[in-house]
């Protein structure tokens, strides 16, 4: 599985089992913002009292790598599979640098 790198920068809900909120930078310098569930981005036990940010991931889905007009190399990603995530905007396809996703075994 891919996994997209994120920092997790607060706790957002304590309803089960905590909800918190990440963010990434995409190749483009835009900030986007994903909620979820503490599990879909990192086994650490984080609550209310955590210190953050705190790096974590989300599992992706790589649909193209390239490299842009810049020649930096950037993959396309989806975060709707395996988990379903969107951000706060409503979007699940992103362009990221390469270097932000990584292959996890599961």
């Amino acid at each position: 599985m891919h996994e997209l790198t994120l920092q997790i920068v607060r706790f957002v809900d304590e309803a089960q089992p905590g909800w918190v909120e990440a963010e990434f930078v995409d190749a483009q310098g835009l900030r986007h913002s994903l909620i979820d569930k503490i599990p879909i981005f990192t086994a650490e036990a984080l609550w209310t009292d955590s210190k953050y940010p705190v790096a974590g991931g989300v599992g992706c889905e790589v649909l193209e790598r390239y490299r842009d007009e810049n020649g930096q190399e950037v993959v396309r990603i989806s975060t709707d599979k395996p988990c379903c995530v969107e951000s706060t905007k409503g979007l699940t396809e992103f362009v990221v640098p390469a270097r932000l996703v990584t292959w996890v075994p599961m």
